[in-house]
């Protein structure tokens, strides 16, 4: 970071250096927005955060933070979650009104589910694998050996992690008379339950998955719950890879969708837009830049690094850049159940050259030259 150029306010013979007071650490991830691009025009609202500003809630065994509408006021169709579990730790027994689905971003853990059929699931999740879970759908997870940490992501932007329905707090607020009526136990036995939510807490690791296994006399879930994101061959372009993960090979995740796009150092993602829904971005590695469209003459540029959050409104036209000497790596996430992008070169090649050529005033042969196939990742 620290050999990054102080950015400066200047652009030709506009602007002036800025002599402080001043936070150069961020002027340094952000020089876009400090000396932004002179296509940039106009007041495009913030469509970036981190989840290192985010508030860190810490318990005992683990941690979590999240992005939502609070935090990122346009991002109104999904929200973001960054959990880790220590190893054994569990993210207790629980369920929500909104659908999740989740990211292993390192480590291992299990996660278990039972559905509205008594039908159940229980498998066991490594790096770049996902999980999906119905909203409704009583879950949990749990960190093996090494400890986890994942990313979940819910199809409600105003969703909040610390406002879901747990096990004990269902417990804790129902008299022990109900209680012992309900499941044929006695109050006398009920003298341990906890008084509030555990939400996070410690455990041992759990034995073997075949051990760990209950057989439901309805059977398991008819669509895993599982994805294994990273063993899926992707897409390969000059510029770097795409694996997309939709309903049409990820069946059971029918309200959210997501692509793992990797951009080669100087590589290029397509200008496009999304033609249904807005984008909800999740930076995993590297360095970029995105520039977002946003029609009527306006247009901003946002700098990214690991750990960003970022969004795109349905329909704005953008393009995300590799600014760095590494690959830039990063997850594009909609609420609905298929992926879908426009080209725009795509587009411009498959219509009548002249039509382009006379549109933004470059030789007919250039626009005959395009490719007619999708690019999603150029150099």
């Amino acid at each position: 970071m620290t050999d990054r150029p102080v950015p400066q306010p200047v652009r030709g013979g506009a602007g002036g250096p800025d002599r402080g007071p001043r936070n150069v650490a961020l002027d340094r991830q952000n020089p876009d927005l400090l000396t932004s691009p002179a296509t940039d025009s106009g007041t495009v609202p913030n469509l970036r955060f981190s989840f290192s500003n985010a508030h860190t809630r810490i318990e005992r065994g683990g941690w979590t933070r999240e992005v939502t509408q609070r935090e990122l006021p346009i991002a109104t169709e999904l929200a973001g979650v960054d959990m880790a579990l220590e190893p054994g730790a569990y993210r207790e027994l629980h369920w929500h009104k909104e659908a999740e689905w989740a990211y292993v971003i390192n480590g291992s853990c299990r996660i278990g589910a039972v559905d509205q059929e008594g039908r159940n699931f229980l498998d066991d999740m490594q790096q770049g694998d996902l999980w999906f879970f119905p909203k409704g759908i009583p879950h949990h997870i749990q960190a093996l050996g090494e400890g986890v940490e994942f990313l979940l992501v819910f199809d409600d932007g105003s969703f909040s992690e610390n406002s879901t329905f747990l096990m004990s707090d269902f417990f804790a607020r129902t008299p022990r008379s109900v209680l012992a009526k309900n499941f044929g136990w006695s109050v006398d036995q009920l003298t341990g339950l906890p008084e509030k939510e555990k939400y996070i807490f410690p455990g041992e690791v759990p034995p073997p998955l075949e051990q760990d296994r209950v057989v439901s006399p309805t059977g398991d879930v008819p669509r895993t719950f599982k994805h294994r994101l990273h063993a899926q061959a992707p897409q390969r372009f000059p510029g770097g890879t795409v694996r997309i993960v939709d309903s049409t090979n990820f069946a059971a995740s029918t309200a959210i969708c997501a692509a793992l796009v990797e951009i080669e150092p100087g590589g290029l993602r397509e200008l496009h837009w999304h033609p249904t829904d807005d984008e909800w971005q999740y930076w995993i590695s590297g360095r970029g830049r995105m520039g977002v469209f946003a029609s009527s003459g306006v247009a901003r540029t946002f700098d990214f690094q690991s750990g960003d959050v970022g969004y795109v409104p349905f329909a704005y036209g953008h393009w995300i850049e590799n600014l760095g000497d590494e690959p830039l790596v990063f997850l594009e996430m909609f609420r609905k159940p298929r992926f879908e992008d426009i080209s725009l070169a795509q587009w411009m090649a498959n219509m009548p050259a002249e039509i382009i050529a006379d549109t933004i005033n470059l030789p007919r042969e250039m626009i005959e030259a395009l490719p007619r196939e999708k690019r999603p990742v150029v150099r």
